[in-house]
């Protein structure tokens, strides 16, 4: 499915909603509570990948960041509507290894065709939200509408304005990356809308060291009050 990349300096015919999230409270949280994010399921995304068969590989339209993250290419863009099944959850953001190896398991077994790499959305803010009321989504890709059988759903993750990045290195580095996104995002006098999106580019299983490993991270924008 293709992407439609936009280009300039200002998007204000993009009709933005008001965002109620704390940016900097978002900040400071996502970079502590998600950095645990495969610290204790790190091998879960590896078994979630090994039954993918010819999954199309994504290849990024951006440098590649790579640790300490002194430098990282951001940049906007118009995402496109992409279908998707699903398990929803709340608790840990750690728990959303187990959650991708089941909901890919489910979509192979239901025969869906799988149309990309496996990602997660994360709805609410550690910083402001419980850890039992932490909503996230471990999410399959589709290219059509599907009617999945329990436990998976569907729904559509719907066009919007992302800022986005892509870092490379074990799943525990990624979120070292967020503050450059989060600064683009105040350079533009954006805030986030929306969940906030995380693509796992490469399969594990057939990469020879996790150094290889590609996340490519959006965050919906929308205009500051």
């Amino acid at each position: 499915m293709p992407r439609e990349r936009l280009t300039g300096t200002t998007i204000s015919n993009l009709n933005f909603l008001p965002c109620a999230v704390d940016t900097r409270r978002m900040k400071r949280a996502l970079t502590c509570v998600l950095g645990c994010l495969f610290a204790c399921q790190a091998s879960q995304p590896n078994s979630a990948w090994n039954d993918s068969g010819s999954t199309p590989l994504v290849e990024p339209d951006l440098a590649v960041a790579r640790a300490p993250f002194d430098r990282i290419e951001v940049d906007w863009k118009q995402r496109i509507d992409q279908p998707y099944v699903f398990i929803e959850a709340r608790g840990s953001y750690t728990g959303i290894g187990r959650l991708l190896e089941r909901a890919w398991s489910a979509a192979r077994e239901q025969g869906l065709e799988i149309s990309g790499p496996p990602f997660a959305l994360y709805y609410d803010d550690p910083g402001r939200v419980a850890i039992e009321d932490l909503r996230m989504r471990a999410c399959i890709p589709l290219d059509r509408l599907a009617e999945p059988l329990a436990p998976l759903a569907f729904d559509v993750v719907e066009s919007t304005t992302v800022v986005y990045a892509f870092v490379a290195g074990p799943y525990p580095e990624v979120p070292r990356a967020y503050p450059k996104l989060f600064d683009f995002m105040a350079r533009m006098n954006w805030r986030e809308h929306g969940p906030i999106r995380e693509t796992y580019l490469r399969n594990p299983s057939q990469v020879s060291s996790f150094d290889e490993l590609v996340t490519e991270i959006q965050i919906p924008a929308a205009q500051s009050r």
